[in-house]
């Protein structure tokens, strides 16, 4: 709300930062829900006796509907403007909400996976028109600018987004399931009336009425970058969706709080180095980045940046299997993983909204970020088979071909 009522308030500001604050401070309160919604439900339903499996299954809608949201949302950013986007994507999502704020025994499998279909499509309306928007905020051609409000966006959500991992656990063990869900739905309500008078009614409305079969990219590039992301996306959460939460309960009988927690700071750290990549001069990141030389990313910096992370989910798949520190190989292998990982999204972040171009900018923006969706929906649903069925050993070894396929796509961008 802080972002939401200085955007308001001060007289100071251009009309382009006062939009960049409405948007950010909008996502940013959706980004909180959502990640406390996802470790409501794991933990919760793991506690009822759910299944590694049975839990995946209950975002397979969000990630499905995920996909198509992605594809024609950004059609639909197109044709109606994005401030209108994002705004439904919040009333989905305290629609979704109150949806689970039901009594227990009506909490079914196929319940909860409507109710999840709702915010996974709530979730990408949001993101989609938050990432599409920031194209249009900044000038043409001041890419370093771009690079640097991408980044912040992208990174501060992530950083709420484990925040928000933090917040579950915690509502979770005070609120109980119910209570927690209702108050999250309240304040968003809050956000949600503050975001529809403040957002600029006519921002991303292609000039050009945009036809629906111009959802299907047609640039290379943004082709195999969106490839590229989809095995970057399903890399992660083929181990962290479900396979590392309830590794941990069990395996190392964390708690909720150790659990969340642990978490929580995985997705603070990651966002942390989201924000500051573009800043990052006088280091590695630095140097491959070009930043410390006034450049920007390239194709080749996205290729780099796969082929380090690539070797991280290998060699704690190997430290599993020779029973070598298992508890700090993973706590700590993890989080390199989380900080390299972190480069590669914050690059492809801003590639897409680079490639991209300026009238309906959310086309290509959507397009790329259903490839997002597909990866996380192949990630999720190989999290409960795999872990299930062969182990977090198995789950960190095809992280790791999948880093691998992202990392040779990169070769095809420009």
């Amino acid at each position: 709300m802080g972002l939401l009522s200085l955007a308001a308030l001060s007289p100071q500001l251009s009309n382009q930062v006062k939009q960049y604050l409405v948007i950010t401070g909008n996502y940013w309160a959706f980004t909180l829900t959502d990640g406390a919604l996802r470790m409501l439900v794991v933990l919760y339903f793991h506690q009822l006796g759910y299944s590694p499996l049975n839990i995946a299954m209950l975002f397979l809608f969000y990630e499905i509907f995920g996909v198509i949201t992605n594809l024609v949302g950004g059609w639909l950013g197109a044709k109606l403007g994005l401030n209108k986007t994002m705004n439904i994507g919040l009333a989905m999502q305290i629609f979704a909400l109150g949806m689970l704020a039901v009594p227990a025994e009506m909490l079914t499998v196929i319940y909860v996976m409507v109710a999840q279909a709702l915010s996974g499509i709530a979730k990408d309306l949001n993101k989609m028109s938050a990432k599409s928007s920031i194209k249009l905020l900044v000038p043409e051609g001041a890419e370093g600018k771009l690079y640097q409000w991408v980044a912040i966006l992208t990174g501060s959500k992530n950083a709420l987004k484990g925040l928000g991992f933090f917040l579950g656990g915690l509502l979770l063990t005070l609120l109980e399931f119910k209570g927690a869900i209702i108050l999250m739905a309240s304040l968003l309500a809050i956000v949600w009336v503050f975001s529809l008078i403040t957002l600029k009614e006519d921002l991303g409305k292609a000039k050009n009425k945009p036809k629906f079969k111009d959802i299907f990219s047609k640039s290379s590039s943004i082709n195999s970058l969106s490839a590229a992301r989809m095995f970057l996306f399903g890399a992660r959460d083929v181990w962290f969706v479900v396979a590392l939460p309830v590794f941990l309960a069990v395996t190392f009988n964390w708690n909720h709080w150790w659990v969340s927690g642990f978490m929580a700071s995985w997705v603070i750290g990651y966002g942390i180095v989201q924000s500051v990549a573009p800043y990052v001069t006088g280091n590695i990141s630095g140097k491959i980045t070009g930043k410390n030389q006034g450049k920007v990313p390239t194709g080749r910096t996205a290729f780099l940046w796969a082929s380090y992370l690539t070797l991280i989910p290998g060699a704690i798949a190997l430290a599993l299997h020779f029973d070598f520190y298992i508890q700090a190989s993973i706590i700590i292998g993890l989080l390199f993983f989380g900080a390299v990982f972190a480069i590669n999204s914050s690059l492809h972040s801003y590639l897409i909204v680079s490639y991209a171009g300026n009238d309906g900018v959310s086309l290509d923006v959507g397009f790329y970020y259903m490839a997002n969706a597909m990866g996380r929906l192949i990630g999720t649903v190989l999290s409960g088979w795999v872990y299930q069925s062969y182990g977090l050993e198995a789950c960190l070894w095809i992280s790791s071909m999948f880093v691998a396929s992202a990392c040779l796509l990169s070769l095809k961008l420009k």
